[in-house]
């Protein structure tokens, strides 16, 4: 198993972030970001209710764009289906929880999330774990993962930055 912690830091108070996780049109311009990437990439069920937000999300990586490590253990186009949620709103932090599955993939990844106040700023903390069960080239694996994980929060949070601006 390896684990990373992420941070991110936003110019928005931890309400105005939250309020976009739990706005469809925050995922949905999210999507058609993605979909510059991945083409298929959507949102399978959204629920907002007395006991916080739950997304659920899939998207479809094609083999060929896979790294080539991934490409010996992964023999089709890898589907992911994403599942975050977040507690209903606190005032001073926020938690959470996320996971991602891959059919057929020879691991898990899961963590938590936490959405920190701080002042009229405040901060996204993801601690993520990444299990790969292939002996010999799982920490590898993992690691990489991980790497691939840090570009995807570092792009996901430039993206809410953005709409967070645009969406003032």
């Amino acid at each position: 198993m390896a684990q990373r912690r992420y941070i991110a830091r936003f110019e928005h108070t931890a309400e105005r972030v939250y309020r976009a996780f739990a706005s469809r049109e925050y995922w949905d311009a999210k999507m058609e970001e993605f979909r510059k990437l991945t083409p298929q990439s959507d949102i399978d069920s959204m629920v907002i209710n007395a006991t916080g937000v739950g997304v659920t999300l899939t998207q479809v990586l094609p083999r060929t764009e896979l790294p080539a490590i991934a490409q010996t253990v992964m023999k089709k186009d890898m589907v992911i289906t994403r599942q975050e949620f977040f507690a209903p709103f606190d005032p001073n932090r926020t938690k959470g929880c996320f996971a991602a599955s891959i059919p057929s993939g020879p691991g898990s990844l899961q963590g938590w999330i936490q959405l920190v106040a701080e002042g009229t700023s405040c901060y996204l903390e993801r601690v993520t774990e990444v299990t790969v069960d292939i002996p010999l080239i799982n920490s590898k694996i993992e690691n990489l993962i991980l790497e691939n994980l840090d570009d995807l929060f570092g792009g996901e949070d430039e993206f809410t930055t953005a709409w967070l601006a645009e969406n003032a």
